[in-house]
């Protein structure tokens, strides 16, 4: 090892540097090896001595691009040190590297001890970054066959619910930006009378868990109504009475209501009779049933036959919810019933439980309005009777939702019910526009789901859910002075139309309505749009015993025409 002689180093009291007194002989005694960095005063201080800098942090690094200011300072390029004499030598500190810091700063730097980029290179590498991800969705795009999927109703080809005919005059369209902005209120409705029966709600099933999931029963034997309004013997009754001037049932006025909400096409058909106005459905109408992800972004099959297709889980949803309607029900005999028995039962025929109330509401001095209301149960609170309307949601397959009921509807209620709302938007506005025309106490909503995601006859009950119906609709954002105001305009731009039938209309592609002028005898059963002869027309299949039957009915007539 090299020598190292400490040297008389002259103390200053008076002030910095070394004093004046200082003799060249005491300069003399300094080494002449130390080295000296060139510098000006402008130049920042930098490292005095940098023992961490070598060339296996960076392997790649020329030698001849070292700054001459800092290679007096790079021990590890001495050429007067043998690097035997390192060979034993360990760093102390052992620890990894820090991992680099997340941010725009660091984000392009592998280095550690690199300095930051400069600013012109940042911005060049978050060009190439945006590029990567435009030349990435490119890619998926073209993978999809070139067509964007996130607007559903793009992919999928509604048609309208009726065949609009050529003889038809359409009268006026209604745009739904112009029902958005409507408003009106109107007073408390009064009940004209009441008909029908209701059972007892079972509260067993507010414990219901998808643990402790309850079978799906079918109630064959009881019969349900969809009677439409001009065939309502009741609603017949009170219009010769002439307790209004508008008569609708709630299932048709609900969809009034939501009609902003609406996707699916839909048709009511509306008859001005001399100062009376009628709001009907048609025989088969799509009104009957339930539809199920009508708002939804992910497009249904298009295959008729289909079990996940519209139509089919339209059938399939009426199904479940008038089975799920009866079951909750304690079903001892015991029952509420009304003023007048069901008016569309036949005597001793076995029926649903369900109540009437045929409300009547002023819109204005002129116009009033009767609507027939169900309610499906009747509860006990406080020895008060709280009725109420039951419904059911149905799952069909959880990777079209995207949240599997199962497993959610325990911890995550709320984003079950944030998903329906979002896929069923205006399924469930109708159910709660139908509760605040009953003037229902609660409504109540069961989760059901298949046994399997392909069998569509089997269903269970995971939960059922009780709400407000007038807390409901803040809920989910529907305006009831909203809801009115929409009625209220389609009732005065149809009280100055002339007597005779129209139909309106949602158009399947567009927001907005149309109003048509039919023909009288237009939706009767009577009425055929489009006749074929009678040898073009399909025949129903026959079985062999039908066919020996047919031909001896032949074979006897033709007998008796001979005697």
């Amino acid at each position: 090892m090299v020598g190292f002689q400490i040297v008389d180093v002259p103390f200053n009291l008076d002030g910095w540097g070394p004093p004046e007194s200082t003799t060249t002989s005491t300069l003399n005694h300094h080494s002449n090896h130390v080295p000296y960095a060139p510098f000006s005063r402008s130049d920042k201080l930098g490292r005095i001595a940098d023992w961490t800098r070598s060339n296996h942090n960076n392997p790649n690094r020329n030698n001849n691009n070292r700054n001459s200011a800092d290679s007096a300072f790079d021990f590890t390029i001495d050429d007067g040190l043998n690097p035997d004499d390192d060979s034993t030598f360990q760093l102390v500190d052992g620890k990894p590297p820090p991992r680099p810091k997340f941010g725009p700063k660091w984000r392009f730097n592998n280095n550690r001890n690199q300095l930051p980029q400069r600013r012109d290179e940042e911005v060049e590498a978050r060009k190439r970054e945006v590029e990567k991800q435009r030349a990435r969705r490119d890619r998926v795009f073209h993978a999809r066959g070139g067509q964007n999927q996130n607007p559903r109703r793009e992919a999928a080809v509604l048609k309208s619910s009726v065949d609009i005919q050529p003889e038809w005059n359409m009268i006026d369209q209604i745009p739904f930006s112009t029902f958005t902005k409507l408003s009106y209120t109107v007073s408390e409705p009064e009940d004209l009378t009441t008909c029908g029966s209701v059972e007892y709600y079972d509260r067993s099933y507010d414990k219901t868990t998808p643990k402790s999931e309850r079978r799906l029963e079918r109630f064959k034997n009881r019969n349900f109504f969809k009677v439409t309004t001009t065939d309502d013997p009741v609603i017949r009754r009170l219009a010769n009475e002439d307790k209004a001037t508008v008569f609708a049932t709630d299932s048709i006025l609900s969809t009034l209501m939501c009609a902003p909400r609406s996707v699916y096409s839909w048709d009511i058909v509306v008859q001005r009779v001399g100062n009376k106005l009628f709001f009907d459905k048609r025989e088969g109408s799509q009104l009957d049933l339930l539809s199920v992800n009508e708002t939804s972004q992910e497009p249904l099959p298009e295959a008729k036959d289909d079990i996940n297709s519209a139509h089919s889980l339209s059938v399939e949803a009426a199904y479940v919810n008038q089975n799920f309607s009866q079951q909750v029900l304690v079903r001892d005999g015991k029952k509420v019933g009304f003023e007048e028995g069901n008016p569309f039962a036949a005597e001793g025929e076995e029926v649903a439980s369900v109540g009437y109330r045929y409300r009547r509401w002023k819109l204005d001095n002129d116009v009033s309005l009767v609507v027939r209301c169900e309610v499906q149960s009747v509860i006990e609170v406080n020895d008060k009777k709280s009725y109420m309307t039951v419904n059911a949601l149905n799952e069909f397959d959880p990777k079209y939702s995207g949240v599997d009921w199962r497993k959610k509807l325990d911890t995550q209620r709320g984003a079950v019910l944030a998903t329906e709302l979002k896929n069923n938007a205006n399924k469930m506005a109708k159910w709660t526009a139908q509760a605040i025309l009953a003037s229902a106490d609660m409504m109540k909503l069961g989760y059901v789901t298949r046994v399997h995601p392909r069998d569509h006859f089997n269903h269970v009950i995971l939960a059922v859910v009780g709400y407000k119906p007038k807390e409901f609709a803040g809920q989910i954002n529907l305006n009831t002075s909203n809801m009115w105001g929409i009625v209220k305009a389609i009732v005065d731009l149809c009280m100055k139309l002339n007597e005779g039938k129209y139909v309106l209309v949602k158009d399947p592609q567009k927001p907005q309505v149309r109003i048509y002028e039919v023909p009288a005898d237009a939706f009767e059963n009577d009425y055929v749009e489009e006749p074929l002869p009678e040898d073009e027309q399909v025949q129903p299949p026959v079985e062999n015993g039908e066919e020996n039957g047919a031909a001896n009915d032949v074979e006897n007539k033709e007998l008796k025409s001979e005697a």
